[in-house]
């Protein structure tokens, strides 16, 4: 198992296990974490899952993918170099104790 540790605008941690090959924002909706909403389901057609990638990770999880940045362009909060959506984040091994952080508003 993966472990992933969400961490709210207002610094609230949650830290759940994941299934090995799960995106970070299927791992949030599936252990109910407030702060990412998800709308599209994971098509990469919203920005509702936008998160920002500890700067201790953001070497390990890689640039964003193609079409990212169009999606992130209608994200509701600020947009930051460690900004990814989560959909796009795929869980590893090499990811155990990822760090993400939430932004204030999603949608």
């Amino acid at each position: 198992m993966v472990k992933v540790t969400y961490i709210a605008a207002n610094g609230t941690e949650t830290t759940v296990d994941a299934t090995d090959g799960a995106s970070v924002m299927q791992t949030a909706l599936d252990n109910d974490v407030d702060g990412i909403v998800g709308e599209c389901g994971g098509a990469m057609m919203c920005a509702t899952c936008h998160c920002y990638v500890d700067d201790a990770w953001t070497d390990r999880t890689g640039d964003r993918r193609a079409g990212e940045d169009d999606m992130l362009e209608c994200a509701a909060d600020d947009v930051k170099p460690t900004s990814r959506l989560s959909c796009q984040i795929k869980l590893t091994e090499d990811l155990d104790g990822l760090v993400v952080h939430l932004p204030t508003d999603q949608v």
